[in-house]
Parts: C-alpha cells; structure tokens; sequence
C-alpha cells in the first residue's frame, strides 16, 4: 500500500502536477462557494471561455498571455452586468449570450490571426508539464486571492446575501462586484494551466457543491470545499497515473464522484439518509 501511494512520487512531473493540483483545488471552491450561494454557477463557465478570444490576441502581439485573459474575462462580466442593467433580458440569457459570442470570436480570431495556440490544450489542459514557474505563478495568485477573502470577508458575506442592504449600509457594492469578479478570473486563469479552460469550472463549482449539500455556513462551505478540491485533486492524479487516463477529466470525473456521494448520504440532505429519516415512525 506504501508503494502504492509513494512509487507516483518518485517523478516530478508528477510531484509538480500534484502540488499545483493541491493549491487549485484549496482556491477554486473557496471562490465557487460566492458563485454557488448567489446561484450564479453558470458564470464560471461564462468567463472560462470568455477570456479565450484575450490568450489568442495576447499570444499574437507577443504579451503575456494572462494580461489578455483576465482584460477579456473582466471585459465578459461588465457586458453581462450591462445588457441586465440595460434591458429587460434575464441574467442566463445575457452569460449564454457573451459565453456563446466570446467563445466563437476566440476560435474565429485563431484562425484570422493564425496563433500557434494549442485549442486542445487551452480546453483540457495539461497538468503533467507544470513546471517550477508555475507552482510559484499559481501560489502567488492562490496567496493574494486568499488573503483578500480574509480581509474583506465580513463584506463579502453581506453582498452575497443581501446587496440591497449592503448598499443602504454604505458599502461599496461595485467595488465588492469588481473585486469578486476579478478574483474568479484570476483563478480560473490560475487553473486553466492545470486542468484546461472547460475543466476548471470543475473545480470552481464541484468542491463547492458537495459543500453545499454538507454543511450550511458559508465560511464550512469554503473550507470543506476546499478539503473536497483538494481530495478530488490528489485522487484524480493517482487515477491517471495507474489507469492511464487523462488528468484533468480525472480530477473532473472525481469532483463529481464526490457530488454524488454527498447528494446519496449528506446526513441532513442525501437522497438515502433523508428517505431512511422519513420512514423513521414518530413516537
């Protein structure tokens, strides 16, 4: 069983693939959680494909490609929080809008300005060639947006569940609205190296999900999604290495075999406990 657990280890490749994997799956749910409880899910996906048409136009001017990608995911976010305020369209219709349009003006612009990005790659990913750079890359951003978080937590926690109020208390609403966008595209960025553009959502809804369906404050949800992303991390990893499968759909298809644990036997809302509680007969 040791060797089991070490012989994947011995690689560095591996060793890399998994420390990275480690420190997405602490941030991704603790920004999900945001997402999960304002019922705005969806907009992970939204900007995860957003930001490709900024790597294409970054990659051809020759700049860093994270610069492109965190101007067009903000860019997708203040258009969305636009047409809402401008019209009487719906708030899933306006991110199914811009997910749809970003996305195809990214592919359209790839071949227009013939890039030599991988599509395959920026979609799936490739955790396997994370290198030294990125681990401290993805630490820096994972420290900043976590730090952030703890400072500004007790308004976070008012704009997430009341806006109204938060604004009739004095609270800057838009700042908050900026800053909270700007940390999920950031580390949908941040993981996007990892497990691709499409996977990282994954991560950023899954861990957060499961949480949701196991614990009921907000701060639980955030540090036992954060366990559950790091156990989908580490798990995925070894399930690619001894079954030879791709990493990031293994880490995905984890996230989601967790979901599903807890949707079967949360105590307080699984699908078998909460039927086994109802046929419990009253005394």
């Amino acid at each position: 069983m040791l060797s089991w657990l070490l012989d994947p280890l011995n690689y560095e490749f591996m060793r890399n693939a998994i420390v990275t994997g480690i420190l997405i799956g602490i941030l991704c749910p603790v920004v999900g959680s945001f997402l999960i409880v304002q019922r705005m899910a969806i907009l992970g996906d939204v900007i995860a494909h957003a930001i490709l048409p900024g790597l294409v136009i970054a990659n051809f001017l020759g700049i860093e490609i994270i610069l492109g990608a965190f101007v067009f995911g903000m860019l997708s976010t203040s258009i969305i929080a636009w047409i809402r305020a401008q019209s009487r369209v719906k708030i899933d219709a306006a991110m199914a809008l811009i997910f749809a349009s970003f996305f195809a003006l990214g592919v359209s612009l790839m071949t227009v300005l013939d890039t030599r990005l991988d599509l395959h790659e920026i979609l799936l990913g490739d955790i396997l060639s994370v290198r030294a750079s990125d681990i401290w890359r993805t630490s820096i951003v994972a420290l900043v947006i976590l730090l952030l978080i703890m400072l500004f937590y007790k308004e976070l926690l008012f704009y997430t569940f009341d806006k109204i109020g938060a604004e009739a208390a004095g609270l800057p609403v838009n700042a908050l609205h900026v800053g909270l966008m700007a940390g999920i595209t950031l580390t949908l960025i941040a993981g996007m190296k990892i497990v691709g553009v499409i996977l990282v959502v994954s991560l950023l809804v899954g861990p957060a999900t499961t949480a949701y369906l196991l614990v009921k404050e907000l701060h639980w949800m955030m540090a036992v999604g954060a366990g559950l992303g790091v156990i989908a991390s580490v798990v995925g990893m070894y399930i690619s290495y001894y079954l030879d499968l791709p990493s990031g759909p293994a880490i995905a298809l984890t996230v989601f075999g967790l979901f599903v644990l807890a949707l079967l036997f949360s105590p307080s809302q699984g699908i078998l406990t909460r039927s086994r509680f109802m046929k419990l007969p009253k005394h």
